[in-house]
């Protein structure tokens, strides 16, 4: 059985339908349903059992949880990158983690978790995934932090030996209806132009970047999910590698594309940041794609457009966009 906590979530419910696609549905979802929306990822999926996320840390860490577990894909926790209650992240991404690495340890259960491109910071030490290179890492937001702490834990513990952690950046795509604030800027510019038939983005508050220049590795969830799940296929792998394109574009990159999918002419008014983000803004993110290439994965990323059009055209605009 694969256990797959955040099973409800954006990322691990994609994980989940495309282990279906695969012919597996041996699957244990772990998550927190709450109040939000994320139930209805669960409709179209197959998996034996689910359990909330605070019964099964309980039994877990009571040694009451009876079950062959071949293989943890950890993806839940709190992606709020916004997130200020610094408490609350780290029981939730840090401790949390902590107890579901012991318990695969001792089940012998192949480890694959998330972390996240948040570590890397303002990217002044780059984009490496180089084990050797995080402690020199410092996070923009205590989201960031959580998930640096739980690496770094890792690596001193002498488990990215046999751990694989995934440092996902700016991940786009179906399924991610219910996160609010933090659902990927695709969704939202498909809101606004359908709304006010024009998009706002950011203006910089850096010489050295145009307004809506600013640049991200934007990753389609898809391409995510594929690259997860090569590391479940591949066991002798372990240790972080990145989870990007390795391409940076820009927001008005993407805002364009967005338009050209809804079959719209481009209009954009660029806004001032929120004086809250401007310290802990990243202006550029992406992915260094050696480690995982040397690896011996292959398949090539969806382009930013055709990722968009995908997004957009077969979901957006269709039954399967909860707010359509």
């Amino acid at each position: 059985m694969i256990l797959v906590t955040g099973g409800a979530g954006f990322i691990g419910s994609a994980i989940v339908a495309e282990l279906n696609a695969r012919g597996v549905d041996d699957i244990f979802i772990v998550d927190i349903l709450g109040k939000d929306q994320r139930w209805k990822n669960l409709r179209h999926l197959r998996y034996a059992d689910y359990m909330e996320a605070d019964d099964f840390s309980e039994m877990v860490a009571d040694a009451e949880l009876e079950m062959e577990i071949e293989a943890i894909i950890h993806m839940g926790a709190c992606s709020d990158t916004t997130e200020t209650d610094c408490s609350y992240l780290v029981k939730n991404n840090y401790e949390f983690s902590k107890l579901l690495a012991g318990w695969a340890l001792d089940t012998e259960a192949r480890f694959i978790y998330a972390s996240s491109a948040a570590t890397y910071g303002d990217g002044a030490q780059g984009f490496s995934d180089d084990e050797d290179l995080l402690e020199t890492l410092r996070p923009l937001n205590m989201y960031g932090c959580s998930k640096q702490m739980f690496d770094l834990w890792c690596r001193r513990q002498g488990l990215l030996s046999k751990f694989v952690g995934l440092k996902y950046f700016n991940v786009f795509g179906p399924n991610e209806y219910h996160k609010a604030q933090m659902r990927s800027f695709v969704i939202k510019a498909f809101e606004q132009i359908n709304e006010t038939g024009g998009v706002k983005l950011f203006k910089s508050h850096r010489a050295d970047y145009a307004d809506g220049g600013q640049l991200r590795d934007f990753i389609y969830v898809k391409d995510a999910v594929d690259m997860t799940l090569f590391f479940l296929e591949r066991p002798e792998l372990a240790g972080l590698y990145n989870v990007g394109t390795g391409k940076a574009r820009n927001w008005n990159d993407l805002a364009r594309a967005a338009f050209a999918a809804m079959g719209k002419q481009p209009r954009i008014e660029y806004i001032p940041m929120p004086d809250i983000l401007r310290d802990k803004y990243q202006y550029f993110t992406q992915a260094d794609m050696t480690k995982l290439r040397a690896a011996g994965y292959e398949n090539p990323t969806t382009s930013l457009e055709d990722a968009i059009t995908d997004y957009v055209q077969n979901y957006l605009m269709k039954d399967e966009y909860l707010g359509a």
